[in-house]
C-alpha cells in the first residue's frame, strides 16, 4: 500500500506493507531515502522541528509478524512492534524477566508506553530512553534483516552514537532477544524533575553466572559500562560507585549539568548493586 501525505507542502510518501517480506523489499529500494516508522514517538517530535525529513515514511503498524512475545530456546524473543506497555504487563516477561517489566514500565506515561515500541527505541538511538541500559545490561541482543542475510548485534555495539546506529540502509530491525540465565537484576532511574519525565541517570545492575555487570544510561551518548571495575572482586558497591563516576564523561542538559550528574552515578550505581546483593 503506497499512499501520499504533505508536510510543509512538500509530499512525503506513506509505505504501508502488511509483510516482513514486502517491508524487506522496500527499505532495499528506497535505503536511505526512507526513514522506518514503528511507534512514531520521537520520530513525530523530530520531524515537527526539522530534524528530520524523510522523503519517505516506512510504517511497520500493518505487520503482525512484529508484534510477538514468546520464549524460544530459552530465550526471551520481542518483536520490534510491541509496545512498551505489553513488555511492562506479559506474563511471560514478568515472570522470567521481571526487571524488564520494570524498566519498561518506567517509562513517560501510559498513553507513550501504549504507543512506543521495543523496536523504535533502538532505532531512534535516544541517549535518554530508559530500555537501551537494561536491555544492554541483560546481554540482550538485536536482530537485524535485509536481503542480504539475518544478523544479531548486541545492545552496546547497535548503538554508535546520539540518535546514531550500525543499522544498514537497507536493514530492519526485526527482533529483540534476550538470554536466560540472569539470576538478579535491578532498574533504577532518577529523575531531576517531574514523575513522567526522562532520566537524568538511568543505571542498570544484572548478574548472571556469577559476573556482575552494570550499565549507566542517559547520561553519554551511548550506555556506559565497565567490565574492569565490575570484575575487581575487592571492591565493593560504594567504591564500585566512586569509580563509574570518576571514569564516567557525563553531558550537561536540562535535567543536570554533568557534575550533578557524577554525583547521582555514584549513589545510583551503589543503590543498585547493594539492591541485587539483596535480592531485591
Amino acid at each position: 500500500m503506497i499512499a501520499a501525505m504533505s508536510r510543509g507542502g512538500r509530499p512525503v510518501e506513506w509505505l504501508a506493507p502488511s509483510s516482513l517480506e514486502e517491508a524487506g523489499e522496500l527499505r532495499a529500494q528506497r535505503g536511505a531515502d526512507t526513514t522506518v516508522v514503528a511507534g512514531g514517538c520521537f520520530l513525530g517530535i523530530l520531524m515537527n522541528q526539522g530534524f528530520v525529513e524523510p522523503a519517505s515514511l516506512l510504517s511497520l503498524g500493518r505487520i503482525e509478524e512484529l508484534r510477538g512475545i514468546e520464549v524460544r530456546s530459552g530465550e526471551l524473543c520481542l518483536g520490534a512492534m510491541v509496545t512498551h506497555r505489553r513488555v511492562e504487563r506479559d506474563r511471560v516477561v514478568r515472570e522470567g524477566w521481571p526487571v524488564l517489566a520494570e524498566a519498561f514500565g518506567l517509562v513517560a506515561s501510559p498513553r507513550v508506553r501504549n504507543q512506543a515500541t521495543v523496536g523504535g527505541v533502538l532505532a531512534d538511538a535516544d541517549y535518554a530512553s530508559d530500555p537501551p541500559a537494561v536491555l544492554c545490561a541483560v546481554n540482550a541482543r538485536a536482530v537485524l534483516r535485509s536481503p542480504r542475510g539475518e544478523r544479531q548485534v548486541p545492545i552496546d555495539e547497535l548503538i554508535l552514537g546520539f540518535y546514531e546506529t550500525c543499522i544498514a540502509d537497507d536493514e530492519l530491525l526485526t527482533e529483540v532477544r534476550v538470554p536466560a540465565g540472569v539470576e538478579r537484576a535491578t532498574y533504577r532511574k532518577f529523575r531531576s524533575r517531574s514523575s513522567e519525565d526522562r532520566p537524568c541517570v538511568a543505571v542498570a545492575a544484572a548478574r548472571a553466572d556469577g559476573n556482575l555487570r552494570v550499565v549507566v544510561g542517559a547520561c553519554a551518548e551511548v550506555p556506559q559500562h565497565y567490565p574492569d571495575i565490575c570484575a575487581d572482586a575487592s571492591a565493593g558497591a560504594r567504591r564500585i560507585g566512586e569509580r563509574y563516576a570518576e571514569r564516567l564523561e557525563p553531558l550537561s542538559d536540562s535535567r543536570g549539568s554533568a557534575e550533578y550528574r557524577r554525583r547521582v552515578v555514584a549513589v545510583e550505581v551503589r543503590r543498585a548493586i547493594e539492591a541485587i546483593e539483596a535480592g531485591e
